[in-house]
């Protein structure tokens, strides 16, 4: 791992996401063969979870906000695998900017 945030609402950690180093992943390389970036300037945001009850409370926004500032501040490139059941993430994931670019 890279880094990580929790996310909290009223004093309890009701949400989690990570920024992690490629292990394999398909989406680095898809981005890899679409970018010709190489494998050390791409990393993975992984674990990203709100507990239901929080939701509705833009807590994932703001922990995707913060790993997307981390990698833009350090010139890394981010990338995620979304499993397309997963609707929910898919929107807001596409509200912050995301594309996609590639399914496995």
């Amino acid at each position: 791992m890279i880094d990580a945030w929790v996310g909290e609402l009223d004093g309890a950690i009701v949400g989690h996401i990570a920024v992690m180093r490629p292990h394999g992943e398909d989406a680095v390389s898809l981005w890899m063969q679409q970018s010709g970036d190489e494998e050390d300037r791409i990393a993975v945001l992984a674990r990203l979870f709100v507990v239901k009850t929080a939701r509705k409370h833009a807590v994932g926004e703001r922990l995707m906000r913060a790993a997307m500032d981390y990698g833009r501040e350090r010139g890394i490139r981010l990338v995620l695998d979304v499993m397309t059941k997963d609707t929910a993430a898919i929107r807001l994931y596409e509200r912050l900017g995301w594309r996609e670019i590639g399914r496995t």
